[in-house]
């Protein structure tokens, strides 16, 4: 039987998030190259993009270490709590963003997937949530691309019957865009985002 390296699993909240921004907008960067996301990052950005987790008390990052290496990392927070492009789908429906709890990446590495650590990044953050006690809903976005993508590896498994297995759905109606630049893109562009959801 192969003996894997024993993991240290940090579960951060808020400020305490901030001395870890580099170590994630890193594995961020190097997870997100992968299709579909095909995401072609800086570091710059990324600090942007994930201080919105250390300013919010309420946020979670379950951080996945092997000896200083971080090699998994999720996070989620109050969609109150996030960019207007985030909120903007659910006031258009008719829904109260302070009602919902939004989840951001959960990323691995290749060496360390299969083994359970992203079950229990999904348990984790909705247990966070579930003990906040105030959110009815929780939810994330995907980014959706063509079958016929140039980029689509030959024999691609999109995660919908991962999520499906964890109570998501998906939903289409609820979508947004963000925009980033693709690895074989000279600017950055739109990318539409489709949410997923699942009841508290």
């Amino acid at each position: 039987m192969e003996k894997f390296a024993p993991l240290n699993i940090l579960k951060l909240n808020g400020s305490e998030i901030g001395p870890y921004i580099a170590p994630l907008a890193s594995l961020r960067i190097q997870v997100f190259r992968e299709f579909p996301y095909i995401y072609d990052g800086s570091i710059e950005y990324e600090k942007k993009y994930l201080s919105v987790y250390v300013k919010s008390p309420k946020s979670i990052a379950i951080l996945v270490f092997v000896g200083k290496d971080l090699i998994g990392a999720s996070t989620a927070l109050p969609l109150a709590d996030e960019s207007s492009e985030f909120k903007k789908p659910f006031i258009d429906n008719g829904m109260d963003p302070g009602n919902i709890f939004y989840c951001g990446e959960s990323i691995l590495l290749p060496d360390y997937r299969g083994r359970g650590i992203y079950s229990s990044f999904m348990t984790s953050r909705e247990k966070h949530a579930r003990n906040l006690g105030n959110f009815h809903t929780i939810c994330f976005c995907a980014v959706q691309r063509p079958d016929d993508h140039p980029l689509r590896p030959k024999g691609y498994r999109p995660l919908d019957p991962v999520w499906e297995k964890f109570g998501y759905k998906k939903h289409p109606e609820f979508r947004t865009y963000y925009t980033w630049k693709d690895i074989n893109e000279e600017d950055e562009s739109p990318k539409q985002m489709i949410f997923w959801m699942k009841e508290l």
